[in-house]
């Protein structure tokens, strides 16, 4: 590429000089040709030949002599090439820059050809390149910026500076290889010469002359004129930055420095020289100090307080800011600030220039307060347009409403220091473009004065913080230490958490003398000493100003850091002053002031402080942590126009975070300075629960919308938010105390011991209306006596005020101890501190001055705290774990001493906290014994003594009987707790006398009146320790001694016993004992429930105990609680007696636990009582008392006797058993109980609903235990009685409470069932009587209901359905007993059976399963093919075979007919049809020709015949065509009747119809002549002759009316089927009396109806079938008559 450039530059150099200049074309026609001679290889190669030839640059230098522009631009070109590619000839550098020079005079591309090229010859020229020739170089660029032209002036300014720090770089090069390079000159130093060798000689003549150029003086080395001071200044700086090293190495630049720069710059500052010149002197200095002060001290020194005093007032604002921006770099620099204070405020003989310079910064932050909205405590800057911004609002929505508002005028500037108009974009010192200076805001100064603590408060920390930690490979332990907690953004949520510091105590750097940066650490802390006064000084300042929220930020963080250093260096002065300072401004003066005058006085001790955080704990408990935010947002949702009260805001608050995280990252190190910090967090307490009061003054509701829009409840949020930081903060704090040594925590419990305020002195106000606000002196504990410290309020009218000052001290105290409470529990507690803490909390619960919040949050923490001490105990060894436990407990028996003392006072008040407290320490005894109970060794004394404390304490014995008093009401449900416990759960646990004290507890709890419940609880829990007493041993010694005579003080002696089984035996007497007295208690459940406890007791030791003491307990126990509940009923049945219907139904119940208790133990151990001779004695006296209670008439009492009666027999008598329990005596008192009548109870009016059914199936059950027992002895009266007491159950009995008996038996119709079954029918009149009791319950179903009756009765129709099967079944086992027949009873199964048959669709109910009327058609039936037989035999009486045969075709007649149309619900008609075909085909095979016998009388046949005629009855026929009841059968035969054209519906079931007609047909057809048949065609003759005249008449009358018209299908078929039948039928011949002249066998029927074919002959005329057959038929007859 360059061979090309060249080659074409070189062509036209020759085109052009043609004619122009001859010298020039040959000279450039001579390089043309050594370039083509050239091979080309490569660019390197051709220009490391080029670099060979010196001649081929000839005709570039020519042209540019030529002053051609053409000529000079073309070599130009060439030139730069040759030296960017290295192929200018060595020997002509000194030719080629006289070339540059004398070229730039040329155009603009030249001109900057040149300049582009200058870099590159110097670059790869640079051994060649010094002395004159880099003069010469330099110089081009000189002349070159004095262009007029800006481009080629600031390219050409660039350029120099370019070769400038080349220059530099070639002494750095140079000094690397310094050995084998010879010196050539010597330059001055500060205390002779030195030599140089080329490019530091070089580097010190350029430096030097830049340094006169910018003095406007003349340089000796470089051939310029001059430059503009600015671009020397430029110059110098750029040097000064890039190579500041050789400053440091070469003492020649050094002296430069020091004889040169320096007085240059210190005079300049002096001068008042333009913008554009400060600003580079500023630069230059602010490099020079930053990194070459160690070789310019005094110099510096100098400079610095120069600096200093620029920063006085009278400045220009400019200059002062320029000042400031070089401090704020300076002050940037931990290592700077450390050298400047090691080289002169830690010299004697040297200025205190580090102190000078803060000490400035005071000055500074208090000349202009109005610029920084100086107040009284911090607020938000206000812009020009008025609008404070969200900040604003902010403050005003916290608290701080109206320090700054929007009345501030547009015209008026800016107040306080903010982001938005107290910083410049670009910085002054860097403003190099601008020669005037910039607008600068007022507060920007003081904008730098925070940014200059800043970084010098983080220059310490950085250098501190990590010295104070051990080396972890964890990298963040060091952020976190350097940071130390800033205010950071809250945290959501709190968590506890566990040190993870191996040493929880920082290292004091100070200690370090081993340490390589020791001495850095020495001076870090002069450091502090000497600045700290100044930079508090100048924090106090800014945080009462006016800043925004990322300047309050940093000050803050900044405050933090300083004092952080200053605790990690052990300086109590200024740590204990910075956090002095930090409360001040965490609770400002006027908010202390001002909450203290607002704080409400309670007419009485609130129970709870109202606090901000809705709990009396006050701030940062750990309760408080919930809930706060959501509340605030909510209280600002709601319209108010109350105005905030005056509480902290969130500056605040971060104040106080950062507080807090001083004390978490100093905690060990802190000593006194603990009162400082909780002192503060006290304050802030008070505050926020003053500030949580409603205040009542109005507000402007236009102000209230003038805040620029700003949603007031996400500020709220805010605000909440900020809270729940300071709260994670402050549980950090207590937290960081679990690693402190004890030392050190026993300073933080002094300290927190100090707050609560014992001893407070009170000052009366002397006015009210101006009171004397409390001074900080008298608020804040000093720095010395911090520990003894105790607050004096002037307004001693707020007792809630220091209520809640006491409250967060017990809330502190707490937590601290819950923190620690391994260290509590680990060592002794005289060391530990625990016997401080429990006799401070005892004492304050219990002291009778103290208001009642008090009181009780003490009570709350000491049982919080002995609750986890108890938690902790149970990884600890048996040994240590018992003491522990022992003094646990004993802290809470100490604790309630002072309550139980006679000496209390006795107001009300006073008692009303006292039983408080007592609930709480009783409540925390059940939490221990939740936590831990199963591992307490020793102390159960001491808990039954404090569950027992909530009795008063009888020393006479005779009031063990009486009530229980107790001390309130209140109380019983906390200790009960505690007992129930026990009872569940550690009855193992107990050692043997406390069984005793614990049978003595439970009576106390049963007899109290307080608590029904609790009551009935406790006697749950004599059953539970009865049962734990059974559980210990197998046996126990229950003598008849035992029982008998023993005292109370003799059981309780043997109870405590060392004999397991003897005691245990007493024991479970006393339990007895004291059971027995609660049985007679007036309260009715519990009466019952003991009663109950009472006698499972019996039933758990039943195994234990002989017949002769069940004996005694049956005589002793049993029947005196029967006579006790027949005695009572007796009271509660008087009509007269003034009994309430509560009490009355509890007694009924009473009774009925009774008797099921009663029964459960006689069942259950029946064995044993028979054992006992006086066994039967004791049964007829259990079965009177049973009597006697059936006289009641009660339901409940009725069925549990018959309930009992059935289970106890049930026990009897068992095939299994050898031992027979009853004897026959025993069991026929059981039968004369049952039998002697069914008890009738009367139905209670109060109930809603009357249901005996439980009742009636309990005496039904009862029968089947006592049939199996006189089941051998039964006899027929026996049954007779028992049907009678079954049926008067059955019918006595209820509807069904929630289901019918329609598709279900009811449970007592089940019952009565069964026992039906079980009745043995091979005992004479036994069958007969079953078959007609079970023949009354078929019918119960279909028998018509009266409404007379107020009770609702059963249907019965399932009764009746499986009475049908029973029934059934009996006659058939029976049918060939007569006694069945003579007694009636099968006429009573027939007629019943007939019932629902007759019904069939008409009854109303209905049935998902087989329909009754099908059951009842199946079973009779069956019924009749069984009984047939004997029926037939002629052995009954005439009477009783009529009876059965009326019976009989009543139910044959109720097959055929049924009436769909009365049906309820939907029916199959062809299905039921068919079932009636199908039955009743079987009926009259079974009946046919029985019926006819001589012995049934001809009225039972004609029904039946009757009913079969109207049956077959297909088209219903007219009233008219029927003869009436006093007309012969056929005496209306040939009568005719007027047609109609209206045809009738055919009947529903005319299957059935044709059936019936068939029957009829048969019933006259000629079989054997037998008189059986001829009496039934006598009797079905008439109706079949006037069924088919009927249809031959209505044939006649109907059909001439319709004409052409056919005759309806139903009827024609019907006609039809009739002529075929009367012509194929072949009459008995005796079964139709002849027609008067004729003479006839088999056609008698047709002779009747030959009138009726004659006339249908002639209607017949269209239809030929039916004429056939009329022919047919009057062929018949005219063949009877020969023709």
């Amino acid at each position: 590429m360059t061979a090309q450039i060249l080659s074409s530059e070189l062509g036209n150099l020759i085109q052009e000089s043609k004619r122009k200049n001859t010298e020039l074309r040959n000279a450039a026609e001579k390089s043309l040709d050594e370039l083509k001679a050239l091979r080309t290889t490569s660019e390197a190669q051709i220009a490391a030949d080029l670099s060979q030839r010196p001649n081929f640059v000839t005709p570039f230098l020519i042209s540019c002599s030529t002053k051609n522009v053409k000529f000079t631009g073309i070599s130009i070109v060439c030139l730069q090439r040759l030296v960017v590619s290295r192929g200018l000839p060595r020997s002509r550098l000194r030719e080629v820059l006289e070339a540059f020079r004398e070229a730039t005079s040329a155009g603009l591309d030249v001109q900057l050809k040149i300049l582009q090229a200058l870099p590159s010859l110097l670059q790869n020229y640079a051994d060649d390149l010094k002395g004159e020739l880099l003069a010469g170089a330099l110089n081009i660029c000189t002349i070159l910026q004095a262009s007029k032209n800006g481009i080629v002036n600031n390219t050409a300014a660039a350029t120099l500076q370019q070769l400038v720090v080349s220059v530099f770089d070639k002494v750095v090069a140079e000094d690397k290889i310094a050995l084998e390079v010879p010196t050539i000159g010597e330059a001055p130093i500060e205390n002779g010469t030195v030599q140089l060798r080329a490019a530091a000689l070089d580097a010190y003549r350029v430096f030097n002359d830049l340094c006169l150029l910018t003095e406007s003086q003349k340089p000796r080395f470089l051939r310029s004129a001059g430059m503009p001071q600015t671009f020397g200044l430029e110059l110098i700086e750029s040097v000064l930055t890039n190579h500041s090293e050789i400053f440091l190495t070469h003492p020649e630049q050094a002296n430069i420095l020091r004889t040169r720069v320096m007085p240059f710059i210190i005079n300049s500052l002096s001068e008042k020289l333009n913008f554009a010149v400060t600003v580079r002197i500023g630069r230059i200095l602010y490099t020079l100090l930053r990194r070459h002060l160690s070789i310019l001290s005094s110099e510096g020194e100098m400079a610095l307080g120069l600096l200093t005093s620029m920063l006085d007032h009278d400045t220009a604002l400019w200059k002062r800011s320029l000042c400031m921006e070089i401090l704020r770099g300076i002050f940037a620099e931990a290592p700077l600030i450390r050298r400047i204070f090691a080289m002169y405020d830690a010299q004697d003989d040297r200025k205190s220039i580090l102190r000078d310079l803060v000490a400035a910064f005071v000055r500074i932050s208090t000349e202009k307060p109005a610029v920084i909205g100086l107040g009284s405590q911090s607020t938000i800057p206000v812009a020009r347009d008025g609008s404070s911004g969200s900040d604003q609002a902010m403050l005003e929505a916290s608290g701080v409403a109206g320090i700054i508002t929007s009345s501030v005028g547009s015209n008026e500037p800016s107040a306080g220091i903010s982001t938005q108009w107290s910083t410049m974009r670009v910085p002054c010192i860097d403003q190099l473009d601008k020669t005037d200076p910039p607008a600068i805001p007022e507060s920007y100064i003081y904008s730098l004065t925070l940014s200059c603590v800043s970084g010098f408060s983080e220059g310490l920390a950085k250098f501190i913080l990590p010295l104070t930690v051990p080396e972890r490979p964890r990298k963040k332990a060091t952020r976190q230490a350097e940071d130390s907690n800033l205010p950071q953004s809250p945290r959501g949520t709190l968590e506890r958490r566990t040190s993870i510091k191996k040493n929880p105590v920082p290292v004091n750097p100070l200690s370090l003398k081993e340490h390589p940066l020791y001495v850095d650490i020495e001076i870090c802390a002069g450091i502090v000493d000497e600045c700290w006064p100044a930079i508090l000084a100048t924090c106090s300042t800014f945080l009462n100003a006016s800043l925004d929220s990322d300047y309050y930020h940093g000050l803050v963080r900044s405050f933090q850091k300083f004092t952080h250093v200053a605790g990690l260096l052990r300086l109590s002065t200024p740590r204990d002053a910075f956090l002095t300072t930090l409360g001040k401004s965490a609770v400002p003066s006027n908010v202390l002031s001002a909450s203290a005058a607002q704080a409400p006085t309670p007419a009485t001790p609130p129970t709870e402080s109202p606090s901000m955080f809705a709990n009396a704990k006050g701030l940062l408990s750990v309760e408080s942590l919930v809930g706060h935010a959501s509340a605030a947002v909510e209280r600002q949702r709601q319209p108010s126009i109350d105005a905030t009260p005056i509480s902290l805001n969130t500056r605040n608050l971060l104040c106080l975070r950062a507080l807090l995280n001083l004390g978490i990252a100093l905690g060990p190190t802190l000593g006194t300075a603990w009162g400082i910090i909780l002192g503060t967090l006290q304050e802030a307490d008070l505050v926020l629960f003053s500030s949580a009061k409603p205040s009542r003054t109005p507000v402007n509701q236009k102000d209230n919308n003038a805040r620029n829009g700003v949603d007031d409840s996400a500020l709220l949020a805010n605000f909440g938010s900020e809270i729940k930081a300071v709260e994670t903060a402050a549980s950090r704090l207590l937290e960081s105390t679990v690693d402190f040594p004890n030392e050190s925590f026993l300073e933080v419990v002094t300290a927190v011991c100090s707050l609560f305020g014992k001893d407070d002195v009170t000052i009366p106000v002397q006015d009210p209306t101006s009171p004397k606000l409390p001074s900080r002196e008298t608020r804040r504990p000093s720095t010395s006596h911090s520990m003894s410290h105790r607050r004096i309020h002037s307004i001693n009218t707020a007792p809630a005020t220091q209520n809640q000052e006491d409250l967060f001290a017990l809330a502190k105290l707490g937590e601290l101890a819950t923190i620690n409470i391994e260290r509590l529990m680990a060592h002794e507690p005289s060391m530990n501190g625990w016997t401080i803490l429990s006799s401070d909390l005892i004492g304050a619960a219990c002291s009778t001055s103290r208001p009642a919040s008090v009181r009780l949050r003490a009570a709350e923490i000491l049982v919080g705290l002995v609750l986890e001490a108890a938690g902790n105990t149970l990884s600890l060894p048996d040994e240590i774990r018992s003491d522990v436990q022992l003094r646990l407990l004993e802290t809470f028996r100490s604790a309630l001493s002072p309550l139980e003392s006679n000496s209390r006072p006795s107001s009300a008040a006073v008692h009303t906290v006292d039983i408080d407290v007592h609930k709480v320490i009783l409540e925390g005894l059940r939490s221990i014994l939740e936590q831990c109970g199963e591992s307490f060794i020793t102390g159960w004394d001491i808990a039954f003594e404090i569950i027992g404390s909530v009795f008063f304490k009888f020393e006479d014995a005779d009031n063990r009987t009486a009530k229980t008093t107790t001390r309130s009401a209140k109380l019983i449900r906390s200790s009960f707790g505690s007992l129930q416990l026990i009872c569940s759960d550690f009855l193992s646990s107990l050692p043997n006398p406390c069984f005793i004290i614990l049978v003595d507890t439970l009576y106390h709890f049963c007899t109290q009146d307080d608590d029904l419940n609790i009551s009935l609880t406790t006697v749950t829990f004599f059953w539970v320790l009865s049962d734990f007493i059974s559980g210990r041993t197998s046996s126990f010694s229950l003598s008849s001694d035992l029982i008998k005579g023993s005292d109370e003080a003799s059981l309780i002696k043997m109870a405590s016993g060392s004999d397991i089984a003897i005691s245990d035996a007493a024991l479970w007497m006393l339990l007895l004992l004291r059971l027995t007295a609660v049985t007679s208690d007036d309260r009715l459940e519990l009466r019952n429930s003991a009663i109950q406890t009472l006698l499972r007791i019996f039933d758990a030791y039943g195994d234990q105990l002989t017949p002769e003491a069940w004996s005694m307990c049956l005589q002793s126990v049993i029947f005196k609680l029967l006579s006790s509940m027949e005695a009572q009923l007796v009271i509660t049945c008087n009509p007269d007696a003034n009994v309430s219907d509560k009490d009355r139904l509890g007694w009924y119940e009473t009774t009925v636990v009774v008797l099921n208790g009663i029964t459960r133990l006689l069942a259950d151990y029946l064995e044993t009582l028979a054992l006992h001779a006086s066994f039967r004695i004791a049964w007829a006296t259990l079965l009177d008392h049973y009597k006697s209670l059936l006289q009641f008439k009660i339901l409940d009492i009725n069925t549990s006797v018959f309930v009992s009666l059935r289970q106890i027999l049930s026990k009897g008598n068992l095939p299994e058993s050898e031992k027979r329990s009853f004897d026959g005596s025993s069991i026929d008192l059981a039968w004369g109980l049952w039998s002697d009548s069914l008890p009738i109870v009367q139905p209670d009016a109060a109930e809603k609903r009357f249901d005996n059914q439980k009742y009636l199936v309990a005496y039904v059950s009862a029968l089947q235990e006592i049939y199996r027992l006189i089941q051998n002895d039964l006899d027929a009266e026996k049954v007779h009685r028992m049907l009678e007491l079954l049926r008067e159950a059955i019918q006595q009995a209820s509807a069904a409470t929630y289901t019918a008996d329609v598709d279900y038996l009811t449970p007592l119709q089940t019952q009565v069932l069964e026992n039906l079954k079980t009745i043995r029918t091979d005992i004479e009149g036994v069958p007969g009587a079953l078959i007609a009791q079970v023949a009354e319950f078929v019918a119960l179903a279909f028998e018509p209901k009266t409404n007379n009756s107020e009770t609702q009765r059963p249907t019965y129709v399932a009764l009746s359905k499986a009475s049908m099967s029973l029934i059934e079944n009996l006659v058939l086992a029976h049918s060939t007993d007569l006694d069945i027949y003579t007694s009636g009873a099968l006429t009573s199964a027939v007629s019943a059976l007939a019932k629902p048959v007759i019904l069939k669709y008409s009854f109303p109910i209905n049935t998902r399963g087989l329909s009754p009327w099908r059951q009842a058609t199946a079973s009779a039936l069956a019924i009749i093919r069984s009984i047939l037989p004997t029926l037939t035999s002629g052995e009954q009486k005439e009477d009783i075979t009529r009876e059965i045969w009326m019976s009989i075709v009543s139910i044959a007649n109720a097959i055929t007919k049924a009436d769909p149309s009365v049906a309820t619900t939907v029916i199959d008609i062809q299905s039921d049809q068919e079932f009636d075909i199908e039955s009743f085909r079987t009926l009259r095979t079974l009946i046919t020709p029985a019926l006819g016998s001589s012995t049934i009388s001809d009225k039972t046949r004609r029904i039946y015949t009757d009913s079969l005629f109207h049956t077959s009855l297909i088209h219903a026929p007219l009233p008219s065509e029927l003869p009436s009841a006093t007309q012969e059968l056929l005496g209306t035969l040939y009568k005719p009747r007027k047609g109609q054209t209206i045809d009738p519906p055919p009947s529903l079931r005319s299957k059935m119809s044709y059936v019936c007609f068939d029957e009829l047909v048969s019933l006259i057809s000629l079989h054997d002549s037998s008189p059986a048949r001829v009496k039934l065609a006598q009797a079905a003759a008439p109706y079949l002759i006037l069924r088919a005249g009927l249809t031959l008449r209505a044939y006649i009358a109907d059909q001439p009316l319709r004409g052409r018209m056919p005759q309806p299908l139903s009827q024609r078929k019907e006609l039809l089927y009739i002529l075929k039948a009367l012509v194929d039928l072949r009459c008995e011949p005796d079964g139709i009396p002849d027609a008067p002249g004729v003479d006839s066998e088999g056609k008698k029927h047709l002779h009747r109806l030959y009138p009726l074919f004659a006339k249908a002959v002639r209607s017949a005329a269209r239809d030929q079938e039916v004429l056939e057959w009329l022919g047919k038929a009057l062929d018949e007859v005219g063949m009877e008559f020969g023709v």
